[in-house]
């Protein structure tokens, strides 16, 4: 997927309304999440800042990247209190590979806690390196075969009872699902499919 620079310097939503997707830009692929919300007409703002944040917010996309370093940022720009507020009311939320480290409860190869919301054991980079990553494709819940690409992605070592495993790869949770949080260890938004995104947007 090519992008124009206006997904990468846009700081306020295409639309304007009070459902607003609210996608974290301090790190990693934001734009290419905004692209996948162009693509079904929907509202989007890119979050740099708690600044960024209003009531229009009523769902957040926790991009791929790195988890330290987007940790680190979060913390920083004060965005981590609206968005721990904001998980806190159940509302919705997509954390692709970074985001799904930055939601887990615990990490089995590192001591940090971020958001701790996903009752689930997540390994960083269990997926091997940068140029070790793949692409496949599985089911995801009701919505049949997507494709699933692989950047460094995190494993599922252990999951609660009330986390939905939505896609396996070999035996292995990839796709998680816990009430109105979505998380993954692959990156939807670096396909040209849109119904992962789609279904975030009917939660």
């Amino acid at each position: 997927m090519v992008l124009a620079a206006e997904y990468i310097t846009k700081e306020r939503s295409r639309l304007q309304g009070d459902d607003v997707t609210g996608i974290v830009a301090v790190q990693g692929a934001f734009a290419e999440h905004a692209a996948m919300l162009d693509a079904i007409d929907a509202p989007w703002r890119l979050l740099r800042s708690a600044d960024d944040w209003d009531d229009s917010i009523t769902r957040v996309i926790l991009p791929g990247g790195e988890s330290t370093t987007q940790g680190r940022l979060l913390r920083s720009t004060g965005l981590d209190a609206p968005i721990s507020r904001h998980l806190s009311q159940g509302r919705p939320v997509l954390g692709t590979c970074a985001g799904m480290i930055l939601l887990a409860e615990h990490l089995e190869n590192d001591d940090s806690v971020y958001f701790g919301v996903l009752h689930a054991t997540v390994r960083r980079n269990a997926y091997g390196r940068q140029l070790g990553s793949f692409s496949t494709t599985g089911s995801f819940g009701d919505i049949g075969d997507v494709p699933l690409v692989f950047i460094r992605g995190p494993y599922v070592a252990d999951t609660g009872a009330d986390v939905t495993v939505e896609t396996q790869v070999d035996g292995h949770p990839v796709g998680l699902r816990q009430g109105s949080i979505l998380a993954m260890a692959f990156h939807p938004e670096l396909t040209s499919d849109t119904r992962i995104h789609e279904l975030f947007l009917s939660l």
